[in-house]
């Protein structure tokens, strides 16, 4: 099986929302994706399985780790032969975006299928995301995450993210705070 990241079309929407559904509980409906997608300052990305026929009858199991781990770069994306790409349609595995707002980038949706966590793919798509980001001109970025999601904490940590803030009871079910989290470009809060 091989993972590689590249931005979202339109025809990913369905698997995306697919994803939001089981990891979320306030999960983005298609034509909020299919809306978003139309901003000429969001970008969004998927993490897609080449090797789709492996897992393609597979229901995906659930785990205790949610949402966090680690990007591919582009360029470590494999090539497949053409007939190949037929016979084996994209599985879109996870997802994530970010909106960018002058030198400012709100990420969001960062999530996984639960059989695919643990991989290193929220990484990789955080790391690509962030990559391109800054090639297009934002310093500063944040989220927002589950004060209880220990996993996302330390990916997001290990990127270079401090808490610097506290939204009491920000989710629902269950109801938990969310944590403020930036990374900036200068290293100061």
């Amino acid at each position: 099986m091989s993972i590689y990241i590249r931005r979202m079309r339109e025809e990913d929407i369905p698997q995306a929302v697919e994803i939001e559904q089981i990891c979320f509980t306030r999960p983005w409906s298609k034509s909020i994706f299919k809306a978003t997608l139309l901003l000429p300052y969001a970008a969004y990305y998927v993490a897609v399985e080449e090797d789709a026929d492996q897992s393609a009858g597979q229901a995906p199991e659930r785990d205790a780790e949610q949402n966090a781990e680690q990007p591919l770069e582009p360029d470590q994306k494999q090539m497949v032969p053409k007939q190949d790409a037929v016979q084996s349609p994209e599985r879109i595995v996870g997802i994530c975006g970010v909106k960018k707002i002058f030198e400012e980038g709100e990420i969001s949706n960062v999530a996984v299928r639960p059989g695919f966590r643990g991989r290193g793919i929220s990484r990789r798509m955080l790391e690509t995301l962030l990559q391109e980001a800054r090639d297009d001109g934002v310093e500063d970025f944040t989220l927002e995450v589950r004060a209880g999601n220990d996993v996302a904490i330390r990916l997001y940590e290990s990127l270079g993210f401090l808490t610097e803030g506290v939204r009491p009871h920000f989710y629902d079910k269950p109801v938990e705070d969310g944590l403020i989290m930036w990374l900036r470009r200068n290293g100061s809060v």
